[in-house]
């Protein structure tokens, strides 16, 4: 049986849903995990943290807001104190916004891209400086989404947030292969998480479907026949943090159960 190489990662909006899943997913795997999420949802990720050092991993917590550039070059700080150099980072924060785009306002499209796109962006650019500090390369994660190939009709711009995390991905991956840096990113489909909750609230209101009916009208799409749960997505993302993806870079793969095909 092959060991696996212990890991220090940090891993952003991590207090619940698919980053909680993917930080317990890595702690099973042997890695020290950090924990970042926003002020709100402290309380949470120490909880998540709490489940790691369980585990017999080390971990903490780092609060910050990624779509700020002072916030995020501390959480890395905070990551390296708490774990003696950064490894691997997931920039997995993200929000959702369900609206038309005639009737979008434009703090509303700026929200979006803040935390998605210009959040993703502060968070590879401060890791991959650790990591060029470091001497000794790193593996750069981020989420994009299905719609990342084909949007969403009222999720304007959400999916344009994710067309560009993937075009980020791939420019990151063609200058950074220098330092021994490899940069991915993973694309949920439909997870039954607490977005796709609003999501599915938001798309109804709009469409005049009962609340859980439109979630599972998208669906039906579905090939392997059911939602995708938190914990699939972290498979995927413990592959690209060990070993076996060392080969990998530039690559946004689909983990949708077969509603789109690449």
């Amino acid at each position: 049986m092959r060991k696996t190489t212990s890991r220090a990662i940090l891993v952003t909006g991590a207090a619940r849903g698919i980053g909680r899943a993917i930080a317990l997913r890595l702690a099973e795997d042997g890695h020290d995990v950090v924990i970042n999420d926003i002020p709100a949802n402290e309380e949470a990720a120490e909880a998540v943290a709490q489940e790691i050092r369980g585990l017999g991993r080390t971990s903490g917590t780092a609060i910050a807001d990624v779509s700020e550039p002072e916030e995020v070059h501390r959480m890395v700080a905070d990551t390296v104190a708490a774990l003696g150099r950064l490894d691997v980072m997931i920039a997995n924060a993200g929000i959702a916004h369900i609206q038309g785009l005639l009737d979008l306002d434009v703090a509303d499209w700026d929200r979006v891209m803040n935390v998605n796109l210009r959040g993703v962006f502060l968070c590879y650019q401060a890791a991959a400086r650790q990591m060029i500090a470091q001497g000794s390369g790193g593996k750069i994660i981020g989420a994009a989404s299905i719609v990342a190939y084909r949007p969403f009709a009222l999720l304007g711009p959400y999916s344009a947030s994710k067309w560009a995390v993937r075009g980020l991905t791939q420019a990151a991956a063609m200058e950074w292969a220098r330092h021994g840096i490899t940069v991915n990113a993973y694309c949920p489909g439909i997870v039954g998480t607490d977005m796709w909750d609003l999501i599915d609230e938001k798309l109804g209101a709009e469409e005049g479907l009962a609340k859980g009916e439109a979630i599972r009208k998208y669906a039906g799409a579905i090939m392997l026949g059911r939602v995708s749960e938190p914990e699939d997505v972290a498979k995927y993302v413990s592959y690209l943090a060990s070993d076996d993806s060392d080969y990998m870079t530039g690559q946004s793969v689909m983990i949708d159960g077969g509603i789109q095909f690449s």
